[in-house]
């Protein structure tokens, strides 16, 4: 029996094993699509799908030709423009599509974009030797194009596929500890004051480094003794503002005398902007006995030290720019020498019988039983 008219149809074309729609727009326009299928089943449940699709107005035809560049441009501009805030969102995503997304991805058709074509990808990454942080960033990019278009009006794409999530390692535990400051301290003071007065002010109130680079001579303010995080500046796009301690107001006067207030408040002896310092970072590490240590970890650092002085950790939260309190604790900011440190306290409340006895008078079985023995 056959379908009554403008309702879809189901057929093989000559030569082909696939099937094929064949189904009409909301304006009458006939549309032809592969199902990319042999199944009956599934072409059946996708003419269904067009229908609805079609008759709840959710349906655009152009959504079969679009390609992914398409889309990832499409979500470019909206970082431009500021409909999607974050410049170095922006940047980063600029980079990750023009570098390593673009040259996979091109020319393909959005609807062509399968799991195991992600995997594929994911395979070609790996074999370049990124790591799985990496192309997980990377997909999420491609992810969040797809869902942009998706909630377009018409929507430039019908569905969205599945994304794989490789598993990533743990965060790093790194921290710098109290006796290492001091040589670090000295070995950034020898190779200029920008590192050193980033170390302090990273230490200090555990910021992110693309937040200290860049910070303008306008968001420090010498006599109110405060440093300000403009909205939209930091990676939630939250501002802050802190009280600067005697070291990192002697440190930023220094960095910003004769600056601008546009200029960039950390810059190096020929007044050139401070973009990337890894090397400078890793000789003074190295030179200091902490060669594994990143610049990141100042910022675990920085929570480790408000922690111990007892300040509370919504307070430590609002400095550092922890949104929640999930990602806090994923900085798991207890080392080894807190954890020391609890016990022998432990040990000295006990030892003078604050937690009502002493372990002096604590016994065991084993000094009941010796005791038992030197009475007999």
């Amino acid at each position: 029996m056959s379908r009554p008219r403008f309702t879809g149809s189901v057929f093989k074309r000559s030569g082909s094993e696939m099937y094929w729609l064949q189904y009409y727009s909301a304006g009458g326009r006939r549309i032809r699509e592969s199902t990319r299928s042999t199944s009956i089943k599934k072409a059946e449940k996708k003419l269904q799908e067009r229908m609805g699709q079609i008759q709840n107005g959710t349906f655009a035809p152009s959504a079969q030709r679009i390609r992914v560049c398409e889309l990832a441009e499409s979500l470019l501009t909206q970082y431009r423009t500021g409909e999607i805030r974050g410049q170095k969102s922006l940047e980063w995503s600029e980079r990750r599509w023009n570098l390593h997304l673009a040259p996979f991805f091109q020319n393909a058709k959005a609807g062509d974009i399968s799991t195991d074509l992600l995997r594929a990808y994911v395979e070609h990454r790996q074999t370049q030797g990124a790591q799985n942080a990496t192309i997980n960033r990377e997909l999420s990019f491609l992810r969040r194009a797809f869902n942009v278009a998706r909630k377009s009006s018409p929507p430039k794409v019908q569905t969205i596929p599945a994304f794989p999530h490789l598993e990533e390692p743990k965060g790093r535990q790194g921290f710098l500890a109290d006796e290492q400051y001091g040589r670090l301290a000295e070995g950034c003071a020898s190779e200029g004051l920008w590192l050193r007065a980033l170390l302090a002010v990273a230490s200090n109130f555990a910021w992110r480094k693309s937040e200290l680079l860049n910070l303008r001579v306008a968001q420090v303010d010498l006599l109110a003794r405060v440093i300000r995080l403009d909205p939209g500046t930091t990676k939630n796009s939250d501002g802050r503002t802190v009280v600067m301690t005697n070291e990192t107001l002697e440190l930023l006067r220094a960095c910003t005398a004769g600056k601008k207030a546009e200029d960039y408040a950390f810059s190096r002896e020929n007044g050139a902007r401070v973009k990337d310092f890894r090397g400078a970072w890793a000789k003074v590490c190295a030179a200091a006995g902490v060669p594994e240590l990143l610049f990141h970890d100042l910022r675990r650092t920085g929570a480790r030290n408000l922690r111990r002085l007892g300040v509370s950790e919504g307070v430590i939260m609002r400095i550092g720019g922890w949104k929640t309190r999930n990602v806090f604790e994923r900085y798991n900011i207890v080392d080894q020498a807190d954890l020391a440190d609890a016990s022998r306290r432990l040990d000295e409340k006990r030892g003078n019988g604050e937690f009502g006895h002493s372990t002096a008078t604590v016994e065991t079985a084993e000094t009941r039983e010796k005791g038992t023995e030197n009475v007999q």
